[in-house]
């Protein structure tokens, strides 16, 4: 019997040391490798600004990782603006139990923030232009639950000053937006204020899909407006490059909220800078998986809205030189940048 208890106990010790061997051995390519972090990445949809932003997220995040020694293994997906499809892509991404998700724009944002209320699975938002508004978060300062991030917010009259710094005898204002994008919602409002202040007439024109928005643009053409405005509105910058001409042909100057309209054929796009909030919007992921920060408790990211970006391609079509115009926008912006028409940023150089 002793002999027998012996026997298993030098078999239980020998088990005990080939598990504890193989642990080890884990546990060593674990360190060498370093700590894997899953994120999952949503964007709204296929456009310059918001595709801007998840490269430099993507990029940044490699940086940081090399930096603190782990990996973030990033999945990323597209909705096109299908709500069903932004649904499938959450709810992957929780049976994929990633540790933290991004929501690129507002619609994503809010979904992530409905999916994730029972799992408190971390969410950082980026490009949210209005996160209190449209009660992502409880404030700035603090945002309350598992949700924060960067916000594109628009200083709507920032914006219209150069309207009228470049056309001071203008008269009649055209406003172009998706009624359904929330990004547009305080920004036109603010519009309104701004114009009636200044008691100038105002025309509004929406759009939801390519083909509305081009009849809202000819619509504005022949309404005879001097100049039109729009906020960083997702529909509007996806079908920029279809209505570029129209306004260009017309001599009308296209004032709207991201660098991107100004690259797809805007006369200016003025506010944020989409690199600098992606690798931001980085930063603040890494805050929260290496270092464990708390996203309720870290303050919602926003900057600075001095950066204007003139197309040069579109200042020529319609007959203003551009040392004019730069004379005129001087003292409204932090920053002048110069680009040329194209699709994306990767084909021009600014």
């Amino acid at each position: 019997m002793k002999k027998r208890l012996v026997a298993c106990l030098l078999t239980m010790a020998m088990a005990a040391g080939m598990v504890s061997g193989c642990g080890k051995s884990s546990e060593s390519s674990e360190s060498n490798e370093g700590t894997v972090y899953k994120i999952g990445i949503c964007n709204y949809v296929d456009d310059a600004s918001l595709n801007q932003i998840v490269d430099n997220i993507q990029s940044q995040l490699e940086v940081l990782g090399e930096e603190n020694g782990v990996k973030f293994e990033v999945k990323y997906d597209n909705c096109n603006t299908d709500a069903a499809v932004m649904s499938q892509i959450i709810s992957d991404f929780e049976a994929d139990d990633v540790d933290l998700m991004v929501g690129v724009a507002t619609p994503v944002a809010m979904q992530m923030q409905a999916a994730t209320s029972e799992s408190g699975t971390p969410v950082v938002f980026a490009a949210v232009s209005d996160p209190v508004s449209a009660a992502l978060v409880d404030s700035l300062e603090a945002p309350g639950a598992n949700i924060t991030g960067t916000s594109d917010y628009l200083n709507t009259n920032a914006l219209l000053d150069l309207v009228f710094a470049q056309n001071p005898d203008a008269k009649k204002i055209g406003l172009l937006y998706d009624i359904g994008q929330d990004s547009s919602t305080t920004p036109i409002k603010d519009a309104k204020k701004y114009l009636d202040d200044k008691g100038i007439e105002y025309v509004e024109a929406t759009g939801t899909t390519n083909d509305e928005v081009m009849i809202a643009a000819k619509d504005l053409v022949a309404d005879g407006v001097d100049a039109v405005f729009t906020p960083t509105d997702n529909t509007i910058m996806t079908a920029e490059l279809s209505i570029y001409e129209v306004f260009a042909e017309a001599g009308i100057p296209h004032y709207c909220g991201a660098d991107s309209f100004a690259l797809n054929g805007a006369f200016v796009g003025y506010g944020v800078d989409y690199a600098v909030l992606g690798k931001e919007t980085a930063n603040m992921i890494a805050e929260i998986l290496v270092n464990g920060a708390d996203p309720s408790e870290m303050e919602v990211k926003t900057f600075d809205n001095g950066k204007c970006t003139v197309n040069t391609d579109i200042c020529d079509a319609l007959g203003l030189n551009l040392d004019d115009v730069k004379a005129a926008f001087d003292g409204l912006c932090t920053e002048i940048a110069e680009i040329t028409t194209a699709e994306s940023f990767d084909d021009v150089e600014q």
